[in-house]
């Protein structure tokens, strides 16, 4: 029997088809689970709180019920970023409006605010604790009057939560008044606030309260004048403000046609388009002139009031280095309080200007070079930027508050002549300097060519020298030809002086590379090498002292009731000659610029007593005594006469003791300390072979 099939249409049915019911079943699960798998997906990208609350409830939003916006083809376009933008032009730090919301300023926060407060900010007199503080600077910003809202920003401070009547409030206004009368304060009310101010005059000026600042000049950040050299210019009186009142200018004219070009009158250029690059040109006849560079080319430039008292050509032409001739009556110059204008500026009265030119002539050339030197010096630690400014307004208040610690005279108007970042105080030195870089001979000459050229030939042998300077303190005689120098194997160099001076071995040569200096005089023969050798490792271990060889005593004279300078030989030492001494470079420093009074002048009128001077000065700083070392006690110099040598002068003695009693009055007490004791090398005075000690040549007195 043949079996028989069935074909379909669909060709043959090799997998038998599932029953209606079973589809059913299986279609309803898989919609369940895909169901689930939407419902859990849902869940985790839908923005929800991971906090349960009894009241969440969801807002049900559509995207149809958003209002429908047309762009007009010409609507604007955003630029893609402005690269120009800072904080003070396109942030608005702090902004106050009024009720119905128009800002106090027409300007907002300026650039030149927020530099101030960005630097405030970043010194070591701002703190973020407000219970610590004892000054606080609103950053209101009020530098300018013409853009303020007089009343609404004295609210705005009024409304500061510490102001408290202004106490302990500083603000800094730099054009205050306004038209007509310009006012040369602040108009704003500002109750106890003190104000830094930038056009006081006589009247508005609370002395020891308030503090006169200067104008700042936008010419500072965007022109780099450079420091020329002070001397002799092209123009002798130079003018380059352009508003300056009709009679004034005409007066200024007539000091022209007197004296022709020697003075050089410029005015506001007229053939020329307004905008930035007008503002830096000035004019004569035609001429134009690059500003502010020319007044680079006059010694002195004239300042002349305006409208304000305060004027920023000042800063300008201190920038310049040339010497201001103010003629603003009762103005109170910025920074009066601590600077010595007169070191600086010439003060003429208004009603003067016309001897102006005569007054000026009056001034000696080497008066005129040091007051462009410190014009520009001015400029650049006072006057040169917005930071610079605050930082001085701030140290002025803090020295009002702690008097004890106050900048004095000479560091407010000093230059620092001296790159004290190059040295090093030995006070804060390793406990032992390093052997290597040896030390530095400074010999101090005047005309003992053959005991010099012997000194220089001892001082040679010592292991550790690495340089010898030779101070040739004689104006009237040239140095031994190079030829004839005694040829040694490490640099020698000379030195030429201006004075014959003794305070020029204790200057602070640019040649002493060296920690270790060693002030040595051109008869000091008898050392040995070995004696030098053992006192410069002696001053390693102890850099903060002068380590000299023969020592001296200062004694109290109960009969006479003042002090007494003592050179027998005794048990007690207080002092060391630098006739040969070794002592840290540092110290030369402070000789020359940090010495107390007059001491330096009095010793270089006297021509003695320099050694005391430095003795003086390293124990007033370190609170220490001096070492001796070696036994050696006294200098002999056998070929020395009374002619030569500066101590062998009767008189010499007599006013060494009135050395010490006038130190002593200067320094305000007597900071020289007494010891009993002295550094000998080891085996020293043993009874052992010489070949096994380290210093075996070392002299008995």
């Amino acid at each position: 029997m043949c079996a028989s099939g069935k074909y379909s249409s669909r060709g043959p049915a090799l997998i038998p088809r599932m029953k209606t019911k079973h589809r059913i079943y299986y279609i309803t699960l898989f919609s369940v689970v895909l169901l689930g798998l939407i419902a859990t997906g849902m869940f985790q990208f839908w923005p929800h709180s991971i906090e349960s609350t009894a009241d969440w409830t969801l807002d049900k939003r559509s995207v149809h019920d958003a209002p429908l916006v047309r762009l007009p083809v010409s609507s604007p376009i955003p630029e893609r970023g402005d690269l120009s933008c800072r904080m003070h032009t396109c942030f608005d730090v702090y902004r106050f409006v009024d009720e119905v919301g128009v800002p106090i300023s027409s300007t907002g926060l300026s650039r030149e605010y927020n530099d101030l407060l960005s630097a405030i900010s970043d010194s070591d007199f701002y703190t973020d604790d407000v219970t610590r503080a004892c000054l606080f600077v609103p950053s209101i910003d009020v530098l300018n009057q013409n853009s303020l809202r007089i009343r609404e920003t004295a609210q705005a401070l009024a409304m500061l939560p510490r102001w408290d009547r202004g106490m302990n409030h500083l603000l800094f206004n730099m054009l205050p008044g306004g038209p007509p009368d310009y006012n040369t304060a602040l108009d704003v009310p500002r109750d106890r606030a003190l104000l830094a101010g930038g056009g006081f005059s006589t009247w508005t000026y609370r002395q020891g309260y308030d503090v006169s600042i200067p104008v700042y000049s936008p010419l500072s950040a965007d022109v780099e004048l450079p420091n020329d050299s002070a001397g002799p210019r092209r123009y002798f009186i130079l003018s380059s403000q352009t508003a300056i009142h009709r009679e004034y200018r005409g007066e200024l004219e007539r000091l022209k046609e007197e004296n022709g070009e020697a003075l050089l009158l410029l005015d506001k250029c007229s053939n020329l388009s307004q905008g930035a690059a007008s503002v830096r040109k000035r004019c004569y006849k035609g001429q134009v002139y690059d500003y502010p560079q020319i007044l680079q080319e006059s010694s002195f430039c004239v300042v002349l009031r305006g409208a304000r008292l305060g004027q920023a050509t000042l800063s300008d032409v201190l920038q310049a280095g040339c010497v201001p001739v103010v003629l603003a009556d009762s103005y109170i110059l910025p920074f009066s309080e601590v600077l010595d204008w007169k070191r600086a500026s010439v003060v003429i009265p208004e009603e003067k200007l016309s001897e102006m030119y005569t007054i000026l002539k009056s001034i000696p050339h080497r008066q005129v070079e040091e007051m462009q030197r410190q014009a520009r010096w001015f400029w650049d630690a006072y006057f040169s930027s917005m930071k610079a400014i605050g930082m001085t307004t701030l140290q002025i208040i803090n020295d009002r508050i702690y008097p004890y610690a106050a900048h004095t005279y000479e560091q407010w108007n000093n230059p620092p002549v001296v790159k004290w970042s190059s040295v090093n105080s030995p006070l804060f030195l390793p406990l032992i300097p390093p052997r290597a870089p040896g030390f530095t001979a400074v010999v101090l000459t005047y005309d003992r060519i053959e005991s010099l050229f012997r000194v220089i030939t001892e001082i040679s042998k010592v292991p550790s020298l690495a340089k010898l300077l030779v101070v040739w303190n004689n104006q009237n005689k040239s140095p031994p030809e190079e030829s004839l120098w005694p040829k040694i194997t490490v640099p020698l160099k000379v030195v030429r002086t201006k004075e014959n001076k003794l305070s020029n071995r204790f200057f602070p040569y640019d040649e002493i590379e060296t920690e270790a200096v060693l002030a040595i005089d051109d008869d000091i023969i008898m050392l040995t090498s070995d004696e030098l050798q053992f006192g410069y490792e002696v001053w390693r271990e102890f850099p903060d002292r002068l380590v000299g060889y023969p020592g001296r005593l200062h004694l109290w004279d109960h009969e006479m009731g003042k002090w007494k300078y003592e050179s027998e030989w005794t048990n007690e030492v207080s002092m060391v000659l630098t006739g040969a001494a070794f002592y840290h470079k540092y110290f030369n420093y402070l000789y020359t610029y940090k010495m107390p009074g007059d001491i330096k002048n009095w010793v270089d009128a006297h021509m003695n007593c320099e050694d005391i001077a430095m003795n003086f000065l390293v124990a007033n700083i370190t609170g220490k005594a001096p070492i001796k070392v070696t036994p050696r006690k006294k200098f002999k110099c056998p070929e020395c006469t009374a002619i030569d040598g500066l101590s062998l002068d009767q008189t010499h003695m007599v006013e060494r003791s009135e050395c010490i009693n006038k130190f002593a009055s200067v320094f305000g007490t007597m900071p020289l300390k007494v010891v009993e004791h002295r550094a000998d090398p080891v085996l020293y005075k043993d009874d052992f072979p010489e070949k096994l000690k380290s210093f075996p040549n070392i002299g008995s007195l």
